[in-house]
């Protein structure tokens, strides 16, 4: 039965409950910003809520389309807009769970909107604000793109998104212009910068290089070895001034969290979208292979301790916590006092001034610390429990001497505190070496020789001299005597075994590199692997000299017996 304005009870009762739905959607979804960052309990049952109500609204939009095109007046950009929020949830989502597969959920809904043209007509509307979501849409793709490692596509759309801010600033004259001006020009110094080394293929065309875990870049462990603890909890923190930036993800942040991500399930099936409708269902899909991850860019202390206490409190039996710091160091005070872990500085995580011109007049201004550094003895209490430690920065070394108080292991790999000046100048832009030989050891010895461009020939064969100093130096560790067994205790766990084995690799490299004279150009770790048999094997050395050969570069490199 039809009422006065042509539309049937049924068709109301459509438009209501799509508007009910939208609505609830729009509740929740703005919810989710109340909901704390740490932790990875109390906010599952919120998005499992969110993502349960924008699956009924999506689902309810397709079966009655026609109905709500007529009746409600719905516009295509509102199709846009829920699926690009359907994209943020799985992308959110992939941050909360490090499971790959949502990223790849979050891709499809994306690509579906540019696909399907969703925004192609808010250049139309009265106002700007439907021109800034589609911009807003766009530097999100663009973020998925590049952890997915879509470099042809980001291409266009950094083209595209040109487009439309310059279509956005002559339509609307409004003051965020330039700020859009600065995101694109971000966009473009990330991807220049992230291309250390072009390889290309016989057809002269740019290879898309991976630096995820796969089968093929490590070497399994032997019949037997015991694995005592594996890695669940990862902080990754940067701070580098210098260092180029897009989306509150420094180069380094960005490659250390690849490489402590396995490669997306190739059979996992796009036409099916995964809903995580429960932590059972959640977990069945992703089997939790990948540690949980914070991404923190420029912390301040309290931050820091948050998401540090919150991973170590969520830590469970025979699991590891990892600490990543890329960022610039902190001197300590102009005299030290005998305080030990707080003298010698630490790493500055934030450069906020916020105190310091509080100075009582009988406070010393040398005893006067960075209110947002982390000092060594900031890490002893998360030492009750297995860390590893990574520093890449100019302070590194001063977290050499952390103590083993509770009797758990604890594992600290340094980054050189200092670099050729030519190298150094490089690093700016480009990310820090000690990074960069852990995410992808070949491009960091290609970047060190001043090799820009191989062939896919070529990086295949340096591949396969990789997989040889990653067997062998797996050999030499498992055999020799000497090391302290708190290496073979981290051992058992593939992303942290990977990361050992590749800082032998960059140790051996710079040590025979004849640019690296001096003990301050080489990275340190503690308990020190140096010494034994392992750090200066003839073994290595010769695989360090077949990759020489092989990128055309031998002269650069001792020769082994050859001394400095």
């Amino acid at each position: 039965m039809e009422g006065d304005n042509g539309i049937t009870e049924e068709e109301r009762k459509v438009v209501q409950e799509f508007s009910y739905l939208l609505e609830k959607s729009k509740q929740l979804f703005n919810g989710l910003r109340d909901l704390p960052q740490y932790g990875h309990k109390q906010w599952q049952s919120y998005f499992c809520r969110t993502f349960d109500v924008y699956t009924k609204l999506w689902k309810f939009q397709q079966q009655h389309r026609i109905t709500l095109d007529t009746h409600y007046g719905l516009k295509r950009w509102q199709i846009g807009e829920v699926a690009s929020k359907i994209g943020q949830l799985y992308y959110h989502y992939y941050l909360r769970t490090s499971e790959t597969n949502y990223l790849i959920e979050s891709f499809s809904f994306y690509s579906a909107i540019r696909a399907r043209a969703y925004y192609s007509k808010v250049n139309k509307e009265k106002g700007p604000e439907l021109m800034v979501k589609k911009l807003r849409y766009y530097a999100r793709l663009i973020v998925v793109c590049l952890l997915l490692r879509k470099m042809d596509l980001i291409r266009e759309l950094i083209k595209e998104l040109s487009r439309h801010i310059d279509e956005y600033v002559s339509l609307f004259d409004t003051s965020d212009k330039m700020e859009w001006s600065l995101v694109l020009g971000e966009i473009n110094a990330f991807i220049e910068a992230d291309n250390q080394v072009i390889v290309v293929d016989k057809d002269n065309k740019q290879m898309i290089l991976s630096h995820r875990l796969s089968r093929d870049v490590l070497p399994p462990l032997e019949k037997g070895c015991p694995v005592y603890i594996s890695l669940q909890e990862a902080l990754i923190i940067g701070n580098c001034q210098e260092q180029v930036k897009f989306s509150e993800l420094t180069l380094d942040m960005y490659r250390m969290l690849q490489t402590i991500e396995r490669e997306p399930d190739p059979d996992l099936n796009q036409s099916e979208t995964i809903i995580p409708d429960s932590q059972e269902n959640s977990q069945k899909v992703g089997k939790r292979e990948n540690p949980h991850k914070y991404l923190l860019y420029k912390p301040t202390f309290g931050q820091f301790y948050t998401f540090m206490g919150t991973a170590f409190k969520e830590l469970p039996p025979n699991a590891a916590l990892l600490l990543y710091m890329s960022a610039d160091g902190s001197s300590g005070c102009d005299k030290p006092q005998d305080y030990g872990a707080y003298d010698y500085g630490g790493i500055a995580t934030n450069n906020r001034k916020e105190g310091n011109d509080q100075r009582s007049n009988n406070k010393p201004s040398g005893n006067l610390k960075e209110m947002h550094c982390v000092h060594p003895g900031d890490i002893y209490p998360f030492t009750r429990k297995p860390l590893f430690l990574i520093v890449d920065s100019p302070n590194s070394h001063v977290f050499k001497g952390i103590p083993n108080l509770f009797g758990q292991p604890v594992i600290v790999l340094m980054s050189p505190v200092q670099l050729p000046l030519a190298i150094q100048e490089r690093c700016y832009v480009k990310g820090n070496l000690f990074t960069l030989f852990l995410s992808d050891p070949v491009m960091a010895f290609c970047s060190i020789c001043d090799i820009t461009d191989v062939t896919a020939d070529v990086w295949s064969k340096c591949q396969k001299v990789m997989a040889k100093v990653a067997n062998d130096s797996a050999n030499l560790l498992c055999k020799s005597r000497g090391i302290d067994h708190v290496y073979m205790q981290f051992y058992g766990d593939e992303y942290l075994r990977l990361l050992i084995l590749r800082y032998i690799f960059c140790y051996a490299t710079l040590r025979y590199h004849r640019g690296f004279k001096d003990e301050s150009f080489y990275p340190q770790s503690h308990p020190d692997l140096r010494g034994n048999d392992i750090m200066e094997n003839a073994l290595l050395h010769k695989h360090v000299l077949e990759l020489a050969s092989i990128l055309d570069v031998r002269p650069v490199f001792l020769e082994v017996g050859e001394t400095d």
